[in-house]
């Protein structure tokens, strides 16, 4: 059964880090582009980050540039997403997302992990 489980969530201080995985199982885990995306309360889904299947290219979003990094490990079948530089507009639910990097329609969720940034 194909799965994505996150963990790392928590409350973190105004400028603070924390760092997010998400583990793979039940697909070929290489050939899926992974991203990270999050949900804010009241607000829509927000695509945060992209890692492409071979590790060899990333996008953000303008919001957390320069402050998350997005990684994988193929052989441990995992992604995470090193989060630094934190403020209470990053606090939501983060979702790990695979979708097959050229079967764009199979894609896969995790169920998120929480995450407050809050003095």
């Amino acid at each position: 059964q194909e799965q994505l489980v996150e963990s790392g969530g928590g409350l973190v201080q105004p400028g603070g880090s924390l760092r997010l995985s998400c583990a793979a199982s039940g697909f070929v885990f290489s050939v899926y582009d992974m991203s990270w995306y999050r949900r804010a309360p009241g607000k829509e889904r927000e695509l945060v980050a992209t890692i492409a299947s071979a590790g060899n290219s990333s996008n953000y979003a303008d919001s957390v540039k320069g402050r998350f990094t997005i990684s994988r490990d193929n052989a441990k079948n995992t992604v995470a997403l090193q989060m630094n530089s934190l403020n209470s507009e990053d606090t939501a639910v983060y979702y790990c997302h695979g979708r097959h990097f050229v079967h764009f329609s199979v894609e896969y969720w995790g169920r998120g992990t929480q995450v407050t940034v809050s003095s």
